[in-house]
C-alpha cells in the first residue's frame, strides 16, 4: 500500500506544471522506461523457466520488482524536468531504487544461498538502497519535486527514453535466439514498449509545433513592439559589430536599419564623448566574459545624424544573449529646453547679459583664481545718467531699445574673457580679469573707453537720445571677498554721481570691517 501510495505521489510529481502535452510526455517517458525494464525482467524471468526452475515463486517474487521498476521509471522522467542543483535527490533516489530492484532480481534468478565471497548479495543491496532512501529527502531537491515547472529539455533527457527501450530489444533478440520461449505476456510488453515510443514521438513534435508557434507570437509581438518604439533599439556582439538595427533609427537619425547592420562602434559618435561610451561597451563586455552579469551602463553621448546635425542621446546597454543591446534615445529637444532654463536663470531677459548671480559667481571664480603672476581682477560699475528721462518721454519701447544697445556698447569695449553685466535697471557692470599687464592705468583706459561709448548718441527709431555714464572702478586686494570688491566697486560709482555724472571713480579696494560698512 505505501508502495501504491508513492507510485500515485509521483505520478503527480511527474504532471506538477506544465502543458497536457508536457506531463503526457514524462509519463510516456516513465512507461518507456519502466515498461522496457518490466519485459528485461519478463524476459530472464522466462530464461530460469526454461532451465527447469520454478516458474510461480519465481512471477510472485518478480511481483516485488514491478513496482520499484514503476517507480524507477517515474524518478527518471522526473529527474530531467528539475534544474541541475536540484536533481541529487531524485539521482540518489532513482540509483537506490535501482539497487533494491537489482536485490530483488538477484533473489529471483540466483540460486540459495546469495553469497558471493563471503558477502551477502540481496542483503547487501536492500541495506545499501534503504540507505540511500533515507538520505534522499535531506538532499538538494529532495523537497522541490512538487514544485516543477515547466523547463527546458535538455539532450540527455531527450535521448534517456531509448536507452532502456535498446536494452529491452537486445534482450529480446537474445532470448530468441537462443531459442527462448516467447508468450504473450513478452510480446505485449514489447508491444506497449514500442506503442509509448511511438505515442511520446508524436507528442513530442506536437509539444514542438507548439513552442514553435508560442515563439512565432513572441517574436511577432516583440517585432510590433520594437518596431513601434520612438527609441533605437540596438543590438552588437561582444566585438562591437553591429547585428540588429530598429527601424526607428531612420526617423531619429535619418539613416536605414539595413546601412548600418555590420558596422562597428563607435558608430557617429563625437570625439569628445567616444571615451565615455567605449568605457562602458569594455565594462560590459568584461561582465560577460567573466560570466557576471550588473545592470548594465547609461551613457550620453552626441550622435552625428544624416544630415550633419548632431543629436544628443542617451542611451542604457544592457547584456544580450548575442552580445549588448543599446536602447537610445534622442534628447536633443530636453537638452536645449535644458540648456534655455539654465540661460535664463542666469542672464537678463531683455539684453541676454549675463545678471547679478552670474555676475557675483564669475567675480568669485575670478578671485579664487588669481595667483601671485596674473593680475588682481577689476570690477567696473556703470550707471546710466539720464535714461529715466528718456524712458519717461519716448517710452518703455524706447528704453528697452537704448538699454539693448548700451549692452552691445559695453561688450565691444572689453576683452572676449571680460564678463559683462546688467545688475537691473540701468546699472551695468564690467570684470575685468586674465591680464598679466593690468594695471590702474589700463583699467583707467577701459573705463575711459565705456565711458565714451556710453556716451554717444543712441539711434533710436526716428530720434536720437543722449545719455551719459558714471562708472565706479575697484581693484582687487589680497584678502578681499567678492562681496567686499563689488560694494567697493559700489562706492566708487555713487562717488562718480556725486561728482556731478558723467564721470570716472576709482576706488583702490581693501577689505572692509563691518563698521565701515
Amino acid at each position: 500500500m505505501c508502495l501504491g501510495l508513492g507510485i500515485a505521489g509521483l505520478v503527480l510529481a511527474a504532471t506538477e506544471g506544465g502543458t497536457p502535452l508536457v506531463w503526457l510526455r514524462r509519463l510516456l517517458d516513465a512507461w518507456v522506461t519502466a515498461g522496457s525494464l518490466l519485459a528485461l525482467g519478463w524476459v530472464l524471468l522466462l530464461h530460469r523457466a526454461d532451465q527447469g526452475s520454478d516458474m510461480w515463486s519465481s512471477l510472485m517474487g518478480l511481483a516485488r520488482v514491478v513496482t520499484d521498476i514503476l517507480v524507477l521509471g517515474l524518478l527518471v522522467a522526473l529527474r530531467f524536468c528539475l534544474d541541475r542543483q536540484e536533481r541529487t535527490a531524485t539521482t540518489v533516489a532513482a540509483v537506490a531504487l535501482t539497487i533494491l530492484a537489482l536485490g530483488d532480481m538477484l533473489r529471483i534468478l540466483l540460486p540459495a544461498p546469495d553469497i558471493r565471497c563471503g558477502i551477502p548479495l540481496t542483503a547487501t543491496c536492500s541495506v545499501t538502497g534503504l540507505i540511500l532512501v533515507a538520505a534522499t529527502p535531506w538532499l538538494p531537491g529532495g523537497a522541490s519535486a512538487m514544485g516543477v515547472e515547466r523547463r527546458e529539455m535538455t539532450v540527455v533527457a531527450v535521448v534517456a527514453p531509448f536507452v532502456p527501450v535498446v536494452i529491452c530489444e537486445l534482450a529480446l533478440a537474445a532470448h530468441a535466439l537462443a531459442g527462448g520461449h516467447i508468450d504473450v505476456v513478452m510480446v505485449v510488453l514489447a508491444g506497449s514498449v514500442l506503442l509509448g515510443l511511438g505515442a511520446r514521438h508524436a507528442v513530442a513534435h506536437a509539444d514542438h509545433l507548439r513552442l514553435m508557434r508560442e515563439a512565432a507570437a513572441r517574436d511577432a509581438r516583440y517585432r510590433t513592439l520594437v518596431d513601434g518604439s520612438s527609441d533605437v533599439i540596438t543590438i552588437s556582439d561582444l566585438d562591437g559589430r553591429l547585428l540588429y538595427v530598429s527601424p526607428a533609427v531612420r526617423e531619429v537619425f535619418g539613416y536605414l536599419p539595413q546601412d548600418l547592420v555590420g558596422a562597428r562602434l563607435p558608430l557617429y559618435c563625437h570625439p569628445d564623448d567616444m571615451s565615455a561610451l567605449l568605457h562602458a561597451v569594455e565594462t560590459l563586455r568584461q561582465e560577460a566574459a567573466s560570466g557576471t552579469r550588473g545592470t548594465g551602463a547609461r551613457v550620453s553621448c552626441r550622435v552625428r545624424a544624416a544630415d550633419g546635425r548632431w543629436c544628443h542621446v542617451e542611451s542604457t546597454i544592457s547584456h544580450h544573449p548575442e552580445g549588448l543591446i543599446f536602447n537610445s534615445r534622442d534628447v536633443t529637444k530636453r537638452v536645449a529646453l535644458q540648456a534655455q532654463l539654465e540661460h535664463l536663470a542666469f542672464h537678463d531677459t531683455l539684453t541676454g547679459l549675463p545678471n547679478r548671480a552670474l555676475f557675483a559667481d564669475r567675480v568669485a571664480h575670478a578671485l579664487r583664481k588669481r595667483t601671485a603672476s596674473t593680475a588682481p581682477p577689476a570690477v567696473l560699475f556703470v550707471d546710466l545718467d539720464g535714461f529715466k528721462a528718456v524712458n519717461d518721454s519716448n517710452g518703455h519701447a524706447a528704453g528697452d531699445a537704448l538699454l539693448r544697445l548700451a549692452a552691445r556698447r559695453l561688450k565691444s569695449c572689453v576683452r572676449a574673457g571680460d564678463t559683462v553685466a546688467r545688475l537691473g535697471g540701468d546699472e551695468f557692470a564690467a570684470l575685468l580679469e586674465d591680464e598679466v599687464k593690468t594695471s590702474p592705468s589700463t583699467v583707467r583706459e577701459v573705463a575711459d573707453r565705456l565711458l565714451s561709448a556710453l556716451s554717444e548718441p543712441y539711434r533710436i527709431n526716428t530720434t536720437h537720445a543722449v545719455v551719459s555714464a558714471s562708472v565706479g572702478v575697484a581693484v582687487a586686494t589680497p584678502g578681499i571677498t567678492p562681496d567686499e570688491l563689488l560694494h567697493n566697486a559700489d562706492l566708487a560709482m555713487y562717488q562718480a554721481k556725486a561728482a556731478g555724472k558723467g564721470c570716472i571713480r576709482m576706488l583702490q579696494s581693501a577689505p572692509i570691517d563691518d563698521a565701515a560698512r
